[in-house]
């Protein structure tokens, strides 16, 4: 059976595609693409980030792994609310890297780490073209980089008529290529990172970086409609979108946008009791139990949109996605939280640092309260949907807290309504709350879903607002089918990504 790759960036997709070619398993693929990204979106995800992998193949693995940094063991002074941006919203160290450790031993691979990332290396050093997704958050931030540690220099590429270069980037790249990914944490590559944050006088230090450590560990699941839906683990939202999924599953015929929005608003509802389990305790048996989840539906109403006082998490990320020809299959998401994370450069790294720490909150008493080597609630939680024990889809999306309400909207059309990947991902979306384009929390609709449907949703008590179809705004999702021999895959029509099938050389 061919391997398939599925990525954000076409340079990434080919990167995991040529390994694939070359015997490469899964995991290598993903590495392989999600180093290529963090040269190529450094808007979205780099090495100062996180990441989340869901594994799986046909002889029983099912696995997650949470690359997720933690927050340093000496806080900062901390009074009122946490920085959104800058040096005071680096409050946890970037795991991603540790998280290209973990899988690539997972299964038995017999690809080089440096051949892995020899591509991201060339690109870094030689320079690419931008995509258009970058100069887009380059444009939208146009009043606020100029102010940012270390950006304008590296970043605003239109300066120039040549190529994007990063050659700090590739040097930290090389240095992790020759001494191996956890010398990001304790090698030569982590004293310049500790170096660059102590200049900044960031509350990240050197031991900080030595302790980030990925958790590896099983996911949560789901049985919907013949499918065993996996998610990863709090501290991500993973349980969130298996809990829409139930619910969904118990609501009787209607409208589906309005069933989907009112079965999201009824999951979020949770989501202040999902935290790091290591030092809160997070019951998701209890929290997906179908007596829950039966009354959740219970109180939705067919004829009337229900009030959101919630509030709303921005972020974004990557989805990256990989099958071998083994059967065996990766599911990632790599982010920096915001956009273009914290906006800070690390010292002479190239290194843009992520501000999930901003996730936190300073209430005491709250179960997602910043303490020492605590992880932040998280919002990332790329999926696999198992079919007679074997993955049968692979799918994720950029967004934040939109991620669930769009992985709704997609596993709606894949399972309950049997579409192929690259027409769930051009269905029409919808988004609750607010956006960085529309601060009010509202409920937003892409153009295409017509007038009639927004005439009925506005008629059901919902606030309606009207995006243009297509807009990035709703997520960059990505899907890969594998059914009866044949494996088919996409990447959302919303940005530039693609899908290449393989077909390991003989």
């Amino acid at each position: 059976m061919p391997g398939m790759v599925t990525s954000p960036h076409p340079l990434a997709s080919h990167a995991g595609a040529e390994v694939l070619r070359g015997g490469g398993n899964a995991a290598e693929a993903a590495v392989a693409m999600g180093a290529v990204l963090t040269v190529v979106m450094p808007h979205f995800c780099g090495l100062g980030g996180d990441a989340v992998w869901m594994l799986a193949d046909r002889d029983g693995l099912e696995t997650s792994i949470l690359g997720i940094g933690q927050a340093p063991q000496v806080l900062p002074d901390l009074d009122g609310p946490l920085p959104m941006r800058g040096v005071g919203s680096m409050l946890t160290t970037a795991c991603a890297v540790d998280s290209w450790d973990q899988a690539l031993n997972v299964w038995d691979g017999g690809m080089d780490f440096a051949d892995l990332i020899a591509p991201a290396i060339a690109l870094a050093r030689d320079g690419f073209t931008p995509s258009r997704s970058q100069d887009f958050w380059l444009d939208f931030r146009a009043a606020d980089w100029p102010a940012w540690p270390g950006f304008a220099g590296r970043f605003d590429h239109r300066s120039s008529d040549g190529p994007l270069r990063q050659p700090e980037l590739a040097e930290m790249l090389t240095l992790i290529a020759r001494d191996g990914p956890r010398s990001f944490y304790d090698g030569q590559a982590a004293v310049r990172v500790a170096q660059g944050l102590a200049d900044l006088g960031a509350a990240i230090t050197s031991a900080d970086l030595a302790a980030t450590r990925s958790r590896r560990g099983d996911p949560v699941a789901l049985d919907y409609r013949g499918l065993r839906l996996l998610a990863p683990p709090p501290p991500t939202q993973g349980i969130t979108t298996l809990a829409i999924m139930g619910i969904l599953a118990r609501l009787d015929a209607g409208d589906p946008t309005h069933r989907i929005v009112e079965a999201v608003k009824q999951a979020f509802l949770d989501r202040h009791l999902i935290a790091d389990p290591d030092m809160v305790p997070v019951d998701c048996a209890a929290l997906l139990s179908p007596a829950r989840l039966q009354a959740k539906a219970a109180a939705i109403r067919p004829d009337r949109a229900m009030d959101w006082p919630q509030p709303f998490r921005h972020g974004d990320t990557v989805f990256l996605s990989a099958r071998d020809d083994q059967g065996r299959c990766a599911s990632v998401l790599q982010s920096t939280f915001f956009d273009w994370g914290s906006g800070v450069v690390v010292g002479d790294t190239g290194i843009i640092w992520q501000n999930r720490g901003a996730g936190f909150s300073t209430v005491p008493g709250h179960p997602n309260c910043i303490a020492p080597d605590k992880r932040p609630f998280y919002t990332l939680n790329p999926g696999i949907a198992m079919k007679d024990g074997a993955p049968h889809l692979l799918y994720g999306t950029q967004g934040a807290d939109g991620q669930p309400q769009t992985l709704a909207v997609i596993l709606s059309a894949l399972i309950d309504r049997g579409m192929m990947p690259a027409d769930a991902l051009s269905q029409p979306r919808c988004l609750l709350g607010r956006t960085f384009s529309d601060s009010g929390d509202s409920l937003k609709l892409e153009a295409s879903h017509g007038s009639q449907m927004v005439a009925g949703l506005r008629d059901l008590g919902h606030q309606v607002a009207e995006l243009p179809a297509l807009s990035p705004i709703f997520g960059c999702a990505g899907v890969i089918r594998i059914d009866d021999g044949d494996v088919t895959g996409a990447h959302d029509p919303r940005g530039e990504g693609i899908a290449i099938g393989t077909h390991a050389r003989p």
